[in-house]
């Protein structure tokens, strides 16, 4: 059994107790990444930027500089760091890295942390370890080429004396830093960590109950906020009684939030918040309010006309975003199918809502606790709000009970801070499911139109519009459409091989803050493609999987020049992430072969399928259901995965695991829905996620694969809804083109 030490936050009198008030030991790193515990023994920032030390106990520290919410990334990039290294897996002590901007962004979310720090990772490993060798070829008299090092020694390959890392650390320490263009890299038949699967760090702490989350913090004389914000956005507060809400025991204060002048952003949205000595007296007091709210401009908003208007102008001309070929003009009735597809708001609905607790230091700055996605966008708004410079806000990262992008949104932070700074005291700021629901950043509503012309032999022209209030409206209120940015998730960018494909986008003013959540605009524009193909797949009387080859063609790099168009491409280049055919049919495959295992459904039992691309991986789902007198039951789910390099396969089947009960959750119930401007959900009995007894069975397959790593956490959640519809429509008949699938199911 493994004796892996948890994961740790070192304060600097821990630190010193480990190393010493000499910081006896190795610490080290490369440019972009900075904190670790060594710089605190030393008391300094090191010039080196320092991210990885070894103590002279031969203990490894790395410091994980992303936010774990259990996808496990506090175990992936040290299981990166460590296999360079050559450090023993049962000698690292993972660290909790703070908020700095010299690791580069710290932003948890578009699964990136690995995909974006592979690279970096093995290069502080290598780093560390050529100066460890030095200072051993120093010490054995002998040289660096003779030495092989692994299990946390270095060792002389001809004579078999060894060195351990503890002991050579003062010495390396000492040493000048390598040049990146001089380390030498283990191949992918030599990883030791890379590729095998770990139990996360965390686990332990998790099950014993130790493990800290937001709403686990707590700080001597502490205070609790529970906040009253506005029910439309833009509303303010217009007459308030707060006399019995501060006759209640408990409540040591009321304060008013301003409300945000022009776009949200991450501000506080405004409001009242009650200030408690303990937070049952904090929510008594907030239910003791009375309090009116001024009009606004949202006052009228209502969804159910709003993607009334939305679906109208999707079967309407747009705005031209990408032009394949030629465009078709000829839409013989005969030859042309349509659809139209509809998603609603959705919301994260994490199990952990958002919490941050927040004290001022002596020095005049702030300190904040919190289970946050993004420490650096926590650092900078907060100072930038509270006129402070980033170094004087301190951000300590929690573990996070689930995020899905909500978490990346720092409002909950300056609130904690804003309330701080007035109270003069720390204080925690907690938001109920209710708020979160109702006050959060949404998922936006979106509407989809598709039109097709079928030949004798092939499909020859795609027409697609979407539609959906932008992201981008939350940080510029003229912002009336999607952006670029957010047609490139899985619109623009499907490598479809036909005679013409031309895509468009419509307007749509946003009425609510919109925020990315998991999959981001994946998750509509994935149900739209998805459910399309298999619609193409009737008319031509082919299995979907076979119109999805037809449709792609040949294998090849696609890279969309000549269609007016520059794709982003999740941040990454294409030589390196490129847009691979061949992949894409892998997926399918095997995806293909496992359902092949299944054997023949059952009466009113039918699989249905579908493939997508996004954060650079290649993921295919097949669902299998069973409809009986209007009854849905999800059976099973089969979902393939190609994400390149493997880093912690456990971790990969956990989250594709979990991307199909997200998936789930969305398509069979998800809806938030407005009336006069206000959000009518409130809690779980109206925004349900998926029970136990509705999640199916999960089958998960890694498509093994050398190519560099791809994204995890997002890329199995786009096909989950439209593999569900197309078995319904397999199974019954009934084609679902809008979701919630309990519109017109009962699941």
């Amino acid at each position: 059994m493994s004796t892996f030490t948890a994961v740790q936050n070192f304060s600097r009198r821990d630190v010193l107790k480990l190393f010493g008030a000499t910081g006896g030991g190795l610490a080290l790193g490369a440019s972009g990444l900075s904190w670790s515990p060594m710089a605190i023994a030393q008391g300094q920032t090191s010039r080196l930027n320092i991210f990885i030390a070894i103590g002279e106990d031969d203990k490894v520290y790395l410091t994980c500089h992303r936010s774990e919410m259990g996808q496990g990334i506090r175990t992936g990039i040290p299981q990166v760091l460590a296999d360079e290294l050559g450090a023993s897996w049962d000698n690292v002590v993972v660290v909790q890295g703070l908020a700095d901007e010299r690791y580069g962004s710290q932003n948890t979310d578009g699964s990136r942390s690995i995909r974006k720090g592979f690279d970096k990772m093995r290069e502080m490993g290598a780093m560390a370890r050529a100066m460890l060798e030095q200072a051993a070829a120093n010490q054995l008299k002998v040289k660096v080429e003779e030495l092989k090092t692994a299990d946390n020694r270095v060792t002389h390959i001809a004579s078999g004396r060894s060195v351990s890392f503890g002991e050579l650390a003062l010495a390396a320490s000492k040493l000048p830093l390598p040049e990146p263009s001089s380390l030498s890299f283990k191949s992918a038949s030599e990883y030791t960590q890379i590729g095998k699967s770990r139990t996360i760090v965390d686990m332990e702490d998790m099950l014993s109950g130790k493990a800290e989350y937001g709403f686990d913090v707590r700080l001597d004389g502490m205070l609790y906020a529970s906040i009253t914000r506005p029910p439309v956005l833009g509303s303010d507060i217009k007459t308030l009684d707060d006399s019995q809400a501060r006759d209640m025991a408990g409540v040591v204060d009321v304060i008013r939030l301003a409300v945000p002048k022009d776009a949200p952003s991450f501000q506080p949205l405004g409001g009242v918040a009650v200030i408690a000595n303990n937070s049952w007296s904090a929510i008594e007091g907030r239910k003791k309010l009375k309090l009116s709210w001024s009009d606004s401009a949202n006052d009228s908003h209502d969804s159910q006309s709003y993607l009334q208007g939305l679906s109208q102008r999707v079967q309407q001309s747009g705005k031209l975003v990408r032009q394949q070929e030629a465009e078709n003009t000829d839409w013989p009735e005969a030859d042309t199918i349509s659809a139209l597809y509809t998603v609603p708001y959705l919301a994260h609905a994490m199990m952990e809502p958002p919490t941050a607790t927040a004290q001022m230091t002596a020095s005049g700055g702030v300190e904040i606790w919190a289970s946050t996605q993004t420490p650096q966008s926590a650092q900078q708004t907060v100072a930038g709000l509270l006129g402070l410079k980033p170094e004087q806000v301190i951000i300590h990262v929690t573990l996070l009970g689930g995020g899905f992008g909500r978490k990346s949104k720092p409002d909950f932070c300056v609130e904690a801070a804003l309330l701080a700074k007035q109270t003069g005291k720390p204080v925690k700021v907690c938001w109920s499911r209710e708020d979160e629901l109702q006050n959060g950043y949404l998922h936006a509503i979106s509407a989809q139109f598709f039109q097709a012309k079928v030949g004798g032999s092939s499909v020859e022209a795609i027409l697609q519009r979407t539609g959906f209030p932008s992201i981008s409206s939350t940080f510029n209120s003229s912002v009336d459409e999607p952006s670029a940015s957010e047609l490139d998730l899985g619109f623009v960018d499907v490598p479809l091989q036909i005679k013409s494909l031309r895509c468009e986008s419509v307007k749509a003013k946003a009425h609510t803050r919109i925020g990315w959540m998991r999959s981001v605009c994946n998750i509509q524009h994935g149900f739209g493609i998805g459910s399309f193909v298999d619609e193409l797949a009737q008319k031509r009387q082919l299995s979907t999987p076979q119109m999805w080859r037809e449709l792609l063609g040949e294998d090849r790099l696609e890279d969309f020049e000549g269609q007016g168009f520059k794709y982003g491409n999740y941040g990454e280049e294409l030589s390196r992430h490129p847009v691979d055919v061949a992949r894409y049919k892998g997926v399918i495959a095997a995806v293909e072969q496992a359902v092949a295992k299944q054997g023949k459904p059952k009466s009113g039992q039918a699989w249905g399928f579908a493939v997508h691309r996004s954060f650079t991986a290649y993921a295919a789902v097949a669902t299998l259901v069973e409809v009986t007198d209007k009854q849905l039951k999800v059976l099973k789910s089969i979902i393939a995965l190609d994400a390149g390099t493997i880093v912690n396969p456990d971790r990969v089947h956990s989250q594709l695991e979990g991307a199909v009960m997200f998936g789930l959750s969305l398509a069979l119930m998800g809806e938030i829905s407005f009336k006069d401007g206000r959000v009518e959900q409130s809690n779980f009995h109206d925004y349900p996620l998926l029970r136990i007894s509705q999640c199916p069975e999960i089958e998960t397959i890694i498509v093994p694969s050398q190519a560099v790593p791809a994204g995890v956490g997002e890329p199995g959640v786009p096909p989950v809804a439209p593999s569900v519809t197309n078995a319904i429509f397999a199974a019954t008949g009934m084609r679902i083109r809008a979701l919630p699938i309990n519109k017109h199911l009962s699941v």
